[in-house]
Protein backbone atom coordinates (compact mmCIF):
# COMPACT_ATOMS: atom_id res chain seq x y z
CA UNK A 1 0.00 0.00 0.00
CA UNK A 2 3.21 2.62 -0.39
CA UNK A 3 2.97 2.53 3.69
CA UNK A 4 6.62 1.90 3.63
CA UNK A 5 8.02 3.51 7.32
CA UNK A 6 5.05 0.98 8.57
CA UNK A 7 6.54 -1.89 6.46
CA UNK A 8 10.01 -0.78 7.36
CA UNK A 9 8.84 -0.89 11.45
CA UNK A 10 7.22 -4.38 10.79
CA UNK A 11 10.00 -5.51 9.59
CA UNK A 12 12.20 -4.57 11.55
CA UNK A 13 10.45 -6.68 14.62
CA UNK A 14 10.24 -9.61 12.48
CA UNK A 15 13.79 -10.24 12.13
CA UNK A 16 14.31 -9.84 15.90
CA UNK A 17 12.10 -12.47 15.98
CA UNK A 18 12.79 -14.73 13.06
CA UNK A 19 16.90 -14.57 13.27
CA UNK A 20 19.33 -15.60 10.40
CA UNK A 21 16.78 -15.02 7.55
CA UNK A 22 18.02 -14.00 4.58
CA UNK A 23 15.24 -13.28 2.23
CA UNK A 24 13.86 -11.60 5.78
CA UNK A 25 16.87 -9.47 5.76
CA UNK A 26 16.63 -8.67 1.96
CA UNK A 27 12.82 -7.57 2.19
CA UNK A 28 13.61 -5.28 5.15
CA UNK A 29 16.55 -3.60 3.03
CA UNK A 30 14.32 -2.80 0.47
CA UNK A 31 11.12 -1.73 2.80
CA UNK A 32 13.89 0.54 4.81
CA UNK A 33 15.34 2.35 1.27
CA UNK A 34 12.04 3.43 0.22
CA UNK A 35 11.91 5.47 3.25
CA UNK A 36 14.87 7.32 2.16
CA UNK A 37 14.60 8.47 -1.02
CA UNK A 38 14.91 4.68 -2.41
CA UNK A 39 18.59 4.72 -1.24
CA UNK A 40 20.17 1.73 -0.42
CA UNK A 41 22.96 3.52 0.86
CA UNK A 42 23.14 3.12 5.34
CA UNK A 43 21.35 0.52 7.14
CA UNK A 44 19.59 -0.47 3.84
CA UNK A 45 22.63 -1.83 2.59
CA UNK A 46 24.37 -3.50 6.09
CA UNK A 47 20.88 -5.50 6.10
CA UNK A 48 21.89 -6.57 2.41
CA UNK A 49 25.27 -7.47 3.05
CA UNK A 50 24.03 -9.42 6.40
CA UNK A 51 21.71 -11.68 4.24
CA UNK A 52 24.64 -12.43 1.65
CA UNK A 53 26.91 -13.23 4.97
CA UNK A 54 23.86 -16.07 5.42
CA UNK A 55 22.93 -16.46 1.98
CA UNK A 56 25.51 -15.46 -0.73
CA UNK A 57 23.35 -17.04 -3.13
CA UNK A 58 20.60 -15.32 -2.20
CA UNK A 59 18.91 -13.59 -5.41
CA UNK A 60 16.98 -10.77 -4.00
CA UNK A 61 20.04 -9.74 -1.95
CA UNK A 62 22.58 -9.71 -4.62
CA UNK A 63 19.93 -7.58 -7.22
CA UNK A 64 19.94 -5.53 -4.45
CA UNK A 65 23.69 -5.39 -3.68
CA UNK A 66 24.21 -4.76 -7.17
CA UNK A 67 22.32 -1.84 -7.28
CA UNK A 68 23.28 -0.33 -4.28
CA UNK A 69 27.08 -0.45 -5.94
CA UNK A 70 25.92 1.29 -8.83
CA UNK A 71 24.35 3.96 -7.40
CA UNK A 72 27.60 4.59 -5.39
CA UNK A 73 28.67 4.21 -9.23
CA UNK A 74 30.94 1.04 -8.24
CA UNK A 75 30.77 -0.31 -11.75
CA UNK A 76 32.88 -3.12 -11.15
CA UNK A 77 31.36 -4.56 -8.23
CA UNK A 78 27.76 -4.22 -9.56
CA UNK A 79 28.64 -6.40 -12.09
CA UNK A 80 30.64 -9.36 -9.75
CA UNK A 81 27.05 -9.04 -7.96
CA UNK A 82 24.81 -9.49 -11.12
CA UNK A 83 27.51 -11.76 -12.50
CA UNK A 84 26.71 -14.16 -9.26
CA UNK A 85 23.26 -13.81 -9.64
CA UNK A 86 23.04 -14.75 -13.49
CA UNK A 87 24.73 -18.31 -12.45
CA UNK A 88 21.32 -18.98 -10.07
CA UNK A 89 18.39 -18.00 -12.72
CA UNK A 90 17.39 -20.23 -15.22
CA UNK A 91 18.78 -19.87 -18.59
CA UNK A 92 16.79 -17.83 -20.86
CA UNK A 93 14.58 -16.56 -18.23
CA UNK A 94 12.51 -13.18 -18.34
CA UNK A 95 15.25 -12.52 -15.27
CA UNK A 96 18.05 -14.12 -16.59
CA UNK A 97 17.60 -11.86 -19.59
CA UNK A 98 16.76 -8.51 -17.21
CA UNK A 99 20.14 -9.32 -15.63
CA UNK A 100 22.18 -9.46 -18.71
CA UNK A 101 20.83 -6.14 -19.36
CA UNK A 102 21.81 -5.12 -16.33
CA UNK A 103 25.65 -6.46 -16.75
CA UNK A 104 25.38 -5.11 -20.33
CA UNK A 105 24.92 -1.65 -19.63
CA UNK A 106 26.84 -1.36 -16.15
CA UNK A 107 29.68 -1.72 -18.34
CA UNK A 108 28.55 0.78 -20.75
CA UNK A 109 28.54 3.33 -18.26
CA UNK A 110 31.80 1.89 -16.36
CA UNK A 111 33.22 2.02 -21.01
CA UNK A 112 35.34 4.84 -22.15
CA UNK A 113 32.84 6.57 -23.90
CA UNK A 114 29.85 7.67 -22.95
CA UNK A 115 26.81 6.69 -24.12
CA UNK A 116 24.96 8.86 -26.78
CA UNK A 117 21.12 10.05 -25.64
CA UNK A 118 19.14 9.05 -28.20
CA UNK A 119 16.60 12.40 -29.61
CA UNK A 120 13.54 12.66 -28.21
CA UNK A 121 10.35 13.89 -30.57
CA UNK A 122 9.09 16.91 -29.69
CA UNK A 123 5.53 15.44 -28.69
CA UNK A 124 7.58 12.52 -26.50
CA UNK A 125 6.91 13.48 -22.69
CA UNK A 126 10.24 13.20 -20.82
CA UNK A 127 10.19 10.47 -17.88
CA UNK A 128 6.80 9.63 -18.61
CA UNK A 129 4.82 6.43 -19.99
CA UNK A 130 1.18 5.75 -20.46
CA UNK A 131 -1.66 3.28 -21.57
CA UNK A 132 -3.63 0.33 -20.53
CA UNK A 133 -3.45 -2.51 -18.83
CA UNK A 134 -6.26 -4.74 -19.46
CA UNK A 135 -7.01 -8.98 -18.77
CA UNK A 136 -7.07 -11.84 -21.46
CA UNK A 137 -11.40 -12.80 -21.39
CA UNK A 138 -9.82 -16.43 -20.71
CA UNK A 139 -8.19 -15.65 -17.72
CA UNK A 140 -10.50 -13.70 -15.84
CA UNK A 141 -12.33 -16.01 -14.16
CA UNK A 142 -9.07 -17.80 -12.71
CA UNK A 143 -8.69 -14.29 -10.46
CA UNK A 144 -10.48 -12.36 -7.45
CA UNK A 145 -11.80 -8.66 -7.63
CA UNK A 146 -9.43 -8.26 -4.87
CA UNK A 147 -6.10 -9.62 -6.26
CA UNK A 148 -3.16 -7.07 -6.23
CA UNK A 149 -2.36 -5.74 -9.95
CA UNK A 150 1.54 -4.63 -10.71
CA UNK A 151 2.24 -2.54 -13.46
CA UNK A 152 5.99 -1.46 -13.63
CA UNK A 153 8.31 -0.07 -16.52
CA UNK A 154 12.16 -1.58 -15.95
CA UNK A 155 14.35 -0.62 -19.08
CA UNK A 156 14.96 -2.49 -22.05
CA UNK A 157 18.69 -2.78 -21.66
CA UNK A 158 19.19 -1.81 -18.42
CA UNK A 159 19.35 -2.68 -14.14
CA UNK A 160 16.89 -5.65 -13.34
CA UNK A 161 15.37 -3.02 -10.26
CA UNK A 162 11.81 -1.58 -11.92
CA UNK A 163 12.15 2.02 -13.09
CA UNK A 164 8.76 2.85 -11.76
CA UNK A 165 5.70 1.25 -10.16
CA UNK A 166 2.36 1.20 -9.97
CA UNK A 167 -0.21 -0.91 -7.66
CA UNK A 168 -3.84 -1.13 -8.31
CA UNK A 169 -6.58 -4.43 -8.26
CA UNK A 170 -8.15 -6.66 -10.45
CA UNK A 171 -10.99 -4.94 -10.28
CA UNK A 172 -9.78 -1.66 -11.68
CA UNK A 173 -8.97 -3.58 -15.18
CA UNK A 174 -8.89 -2.37 -18.05
CA UNK A 175 -7.45 0.34 -16.48
CA UNK A 176 -5.83 3.20 -17.66
CA UNK A 177 -2.19 4.22 -16.39
CA UNK A 178 0.83 6.57 -16.28
CA UNK A 179 4.37 5.70 -15.21
CA UNK A 180 6.77 8.32 -14.33
CA UNK A 181 9.91 9.61 -12.26
CA UNK A 182 8.23 9.83 -9.28
CA UNK A 183 7.59 6.77 -9.00
CA UNK A 184 10.97 5.62 -9.21
CA UNK A 185 12.67 2.83 -7.09
CA UNK A 186 15.85 4.59 -6.67
CA UNK A 187 17.00 7.94 -6.95
CA UNK A 188 19.47 6.93 -9.93
CA UNK A 189 17.06 5.23 -11.75
CA UNK A 190 14.19 6.50 -13.27
CA UNK A 191 12.66 6.42 -16.79
CA UNK A 192 13.88 9.20 -18.25
CA UNK A 193 17.47 7.88 -17.46
CA UNK A 194 16.76 5.35 -20.30
CA UNK A 195 15.41 5.68 -24.00
CA UNK A 196 13.26 2.17 -24.16
CA UNK A 197 11.40 0.36 -21.53
CA UNK A 198 9.46 -2.45 -21.12
CA UNK A 199 5.80 -2.32 -19.38
CA UNK A 200 4.80 -5.32 -17.69
CA UNK A 201 2.42 -6.37 -15.19
CA UNK A 202 1.30 -8.93 -13.26
CA UNK A 203 -1.45 -10.20 -11.04
CA UNK A 204 -0.42 -11.60 -7.70
CA UNK A 205 -3.06 -13.06 -5.49
CA UNK A 206 -0.70 -12.84 -2.33
CA UNK A 207 0.23 -9.37 -2.89
CA UNK A 208 3.59 -10.06 -3.37
CA UNK A 209 5.90 -8.18 -5.06
CA UNK A 210 8.30 -10.78 -6.32
CA UNK A 211 6.53 -13.23 -8.89
CA UNK A 212 5.38 -17.01 -8.30
CA UNK A 213 4.16 -19.65 -9.82
CA UNK A 214 0.25 -19.22 -10.57
CA UNK A 215 0.58 -15.42 -10.97
CA UNK A 216 -0.92 -14.44 -14.32
CA UNK A 217 1.55 -11.64 -16.23
CA UNK A 218 1.97 -9.82 -19.42
CA UNK A 219 4.19 -7.06 -20.74
CA UNK A 220 4.85 -4.55 -23.87
CA UNK A 221 6.86 -4.67 -26.25
CA UNK A 222 9.89 -2.34 -25.75
CA UNK A 223 8.64 1.03 -26.54
CA UNK A 224 10.42 4.83 -26.12
CA UNK A 225 10.27 6.84 -22.86
CA UNK A 226 7.47 9.37 -23.37
CA UNK A 227 5.27 7.13 -25.42
CA UNK A 228 1.69 6.93 -24.69
CA UNK A 229 -1.33 4.61 -25.79
CA UNK A 230 0.99 1.59 -24.52
CA UNK A 231 -0.98 -1.35 -24.53
CA UNK A 232 -0.33 -4.25 -22.36
CA UNK A 233 -2.64 -7.63 -22.01
CA UNK A 234 -2.16 -10.20 -18.99
CA UNK A 235 -2.11 -13.61 -20.63
CA UNK A 236 -0.54 -15.45 -19.55
CA UNK A 237 0.25 -17.55 -16.42
CA UNK A 238 3.68 -17.50 -14.41
CA UNK A 239 5.08 -20.75 -14.52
Amino acid sequence: MGRYPEAARAYERVVSLVLEDAGLLADYADALAMTQGRSLQGKPFDLVKQALKLDPDHWKALALAGTAALERKEHAQAIAYWERLRKLVPPGSELARSVDASIAETRELAGAKPRAKSAKTPSASPGKVAGKVSIAQGLAARVAPTDTVFIFARAAGGPPMPLAVLRKQVQDLPLEFTLDDSMAMAPNLKLSDFPEVIIGARISRSGNATAQSGDMRGQSKPVTVGTTGVAVVIDTAVP
